[in-house]
């Protein structure tokens, strides 16, 4: 969006911006200058749910979160129908029962009752009261339309919720209730009866409920006692049908009485797994070769024991041989024998192989002895075990028994403790929970500050506001195309130059370039035309073009006064200038640069003649709607015109609008350079972006010319 853009079209209808604002801020203030004054009454409830003095000792911190929720709890039942519904019914009953003292004047339809109707109706209105109804519709069936009375006096739920506010200040105690009114003593009576009649009515409501929980938790206490008690009672009475005391402790005991007994059998039958391994070894050694062990003592004994008693033989056969020298030899023989064998014996044992011997026999005889007395004992601890054993098995069904009574008393004793815990909570709530109190009640006050210049400056900005929406939603939706910058974001080509709109009837070339500077769209559009004719002329100077096609997406663009302007421009210069086409009349500018009456362009293809005038010579078409090429040929054509650039320094060629598209592309076809004339103010059309897209196609194709331009927009 151009933004540049759209701030000119709001300069442009600035004094709509500000009259409009004026004129809305002037009716608001005659309309709003005699509203009747405003009194606002206000009184504040103290609920305790933040002050610290009134919290107890010990109590949990506060939840913002539920003490945010308690207020708007609080806030919602007060703006309840029940509750506005008894202020409905109290106020009638003021202006009822005192009408000297009403708050308002009477309705038509009050008015029209009767004194002795109107006490029956404020009677009705006392029971209404007394009995806590909600005001409906439903109040007309009678015989007096109850509900239609408080509408018309504007004391119905709807109007009082109009001018009722109920708000909570964050980090505040207080609930604030607030009433405005044309009547001071109206707005504290709604107030004071409002946040007294809801104090009552919260309270009622809050002990009833306190009340009912109690009751139905003190009957759920009472159900779970008994459970508990039924529960207990089948486990103990299990425990005595079975002789249980502690059953876990009892089976904890027998449990460890069997785990040191098969620990005590363990222990003994390693004893005697060693004594055996000892016996064995014992035996090995009686076995052995060992010389020590006395295994050869016996065959060594014997020889000495033949050796004894041959010596004993011959010592009686020496005495009994009265002592004969060969019984003495044979008795020295077997003496010197017997000590070579004892000597022996002494040298070949280190110890005495008896004494070791008898030694490991003791000990296999006292290991044997052990061995007897530890297997007698393993069989009376095999005993002792499967006595625990049994004992142990028999303990086992009844501990299944046991923990299923014990799962279930435990369950029932501790559903019992919530309830009497969720007893004692609520008796405690009760007892010091939420107690709402009046901290301050309404008071008549003075009346509140006009609002007269609020609602005036509301309005005036409120209406330069709706006309700023107007302007910019025209200028958003508006496609249509003002100034170059424009043309240039449409097309995306360059824009040669931008002509200003000439609003006179009278726009010849003659009054145009005759004018000395009296009217400034004149002036100013001489100026363009040679800022156009320098920007063409260096661009065909480039490689010496001299032939200029100009045309326009559509008829009545002024591509035909461009052209006749731009020759005559040219024609300033000096230059030899041949126009082609256009149907602008040929007034006489001076004595030296006239624009003649025009020669046939169609007689020149054929002659080849051409009579040459001063500067400007002009080529008429015969027939606009006729094709180029069915006149001659294209190579004729070609070398025609180059006899003419031979003539002439430029050739200017007012071709055809392109809804003549294939007109125009012929004759597009011989130019050289050519430009475009877009009229300002008018938008693309999807057509028209096709003829642009054909344009920037073209070889020579310079640009735009946009043509009846406003004057605001080329000065901005």
């Amino acid at each position: 969006m151009d933004i540049k853009a759209f701030f000119k079209i709001v300069n442009r209808y600035k004094w709509i911006l500000i009259l409009v604002p004026v004129i809305a801020a002037t009716i608001t203030y005659f309309l709003v200058k005699n509203l009747p004054k405003k009194y606002s009454s206000e009184a504040q409830i103290a609920t305790g749910l933040i002050d610290q003095s009134k919290q107890v000792s010990g109590a949990q911190q506060a939840d913002y979160f539920k003490i945010n929720s308690q207020f708007n709890s609080i806030i919602e039942k007060m703006k309840m129908r029940k509750i506005i519904s008894i202020l409905s019914f109290n106020l009638m009953v003021h202006d009822l029962t005192d009408p000297k003292t009403s708050f308002k004047k009477y309705s038509e339809k009050l008015d029209s009752l009767s004194a002795e109707d109107r006490r029956k109706v404020a009677e009705l209105y006392i029971k209404k009261i007394q009995t806590r109804a909600i005001s409906n519709p439903s109040d007309n069936k009678g015989e007096y339309k109850l509900y239609d009375l408080i509408a018309s006096m504007d004391y119905d739920e709807v109007a009082l919720n109009k001018n009722l506010d109920i708000i909570h200040q964050e980090n505040s105690d207080f609930i604030n209730v607030k009433f405005t009114s044309a009547n001071p003593q109206l707005s504290a009576f709604v107030v004071n009866t409002l946040t007294s009649d809801f104090i009552n009515s919260y309270g009622i409501d809050v002990n009833y409920n306190q009340n009912q929980s109690i009751s139905v938790l003190d009957s759920i206490l009472k159900t779970k006692e008994r459970d508990m008690n039924i529960k207990n009672s089948a486990l103990k009475d299990f425990k005595m049908q079975n002789g249980v005391l502690n059953l876990d402790k009892q089976s904890a005991l027998v449990y460890q009485q069997i785990t040191q007994t098969e620990d005590k059998k363990a222990q003994v039958i390693r004893d005697i797994q060693a004594s055996q391994g000892a016996i064995a070894a014992i035996d090995s050694k009686l076995r052995g070769t060992d010389p020590n062990m006395g295994r050869n003592v016996i065959g060594d004994n014997s020889e000495i024991l033949n050796i004894k008693s041959q010596l004993e033989a011959a010592n009686r056969r020496y005495v009994d041989g009265n002592f004969k020298l060969e019984d003495k030899k044979r008795v020295d023989s077997l003496t010197a024998l017997q000590v070579a064998i004892t000597s022996r014996n002494s040298d070949k044992y280190i110890v005495d192989p008896q004494v070791s011997r008898q030694n490991l026999l003791q000990q296999k005889y006292t290991l044997e002895t052990t061995v007897a007395q530890l297997n007698a004992s393993v069989k009376s601890i095999d005993n002792e075990l499967a006595t625990a054993r049994s004992k142990y098995d028999a303990m086992v069904p009844f501990d299944a028994g046991i923990q299923n009574y014990n799962r279930d008393a435990d369950m029932a004793t501790k559903d019992y403790l919530e309830a009497l815990n969720r007893v004692n909570q609520t008796q405690t709530e009760q007892n010091i929970g939420l107690k709402l109190q009046i901290a301050q009640i309404g008071m008549p006050g003075l009346p509140e500050p006009s609002k007269t210049i609020i609602f005036v400056a509301l309005s005036g900005v409120a209406a330069f506001f709706i006309c700023f929406a107007i302007l910019f939603t025209l200028f958003f939706m508006d496609s249509s195309i003002h100034t170059s910058q424009q043309l240039v974001a449409a097309t995306k080509s360059k824009v040669v130059g931008s002509l200003n709109l000439i609003p006179d009837a009278d726009k010849t070339i003659k009054t145009i370039w005759n004018d000395t500077d009296v009217n400034n769209n004149y002036s100013i559009h001489k100026e363009l035309l040679r800022s156009l004719r320098f920007e063409i002329n260096a661009q065909m100077a480039a490689d010496d073009s001299r032939i200029l096609g100009i045309t326009s997406l559509q008829p009545g663009e002024g591509k035909t006064l461009v052209a006749t302007n731009l020759a005559y421009a040219y024609a300033m210069t000096g230059k030899k200038v041949l126009l082609i086409g256009g149907d602008q009349a040929s007034p006489v500018l001076s004595d030296s640069k006239q624009l003649i009456k025009s020669q046939n362009f169609e007689t020149f293809l054929v002659s080849r003649e051409i009579k040459v005038e001063d500067l400007i010579t002009r080529l008429s078409k015969v027939d606009h709607h006729k094709s180029l090429l069915e006149i001659q040929t294209e190579r004729n054509l070609k070398s025609g015109f180059d006899v003419l650039k031979k003539q002439f320094d430029i050739i200017i060629i007012d071709i055809e609008s392109l809804t003549d598209i294939n007109i125009a592309k012929e004759w597009l076809s011989f130019t050289e350079r050519s430009f475009a004339v877009f009229a300002a103010g008018k938008p693309l059309s999807d057509a028209d972006k096709d003829l642009v897209s054909f344009l920037k196609n073209q070889p020579g194709f310079m640009g735009w010319v946009i043509n009846k331009v406003r004057l605001t927009e080329i000065k901005d």
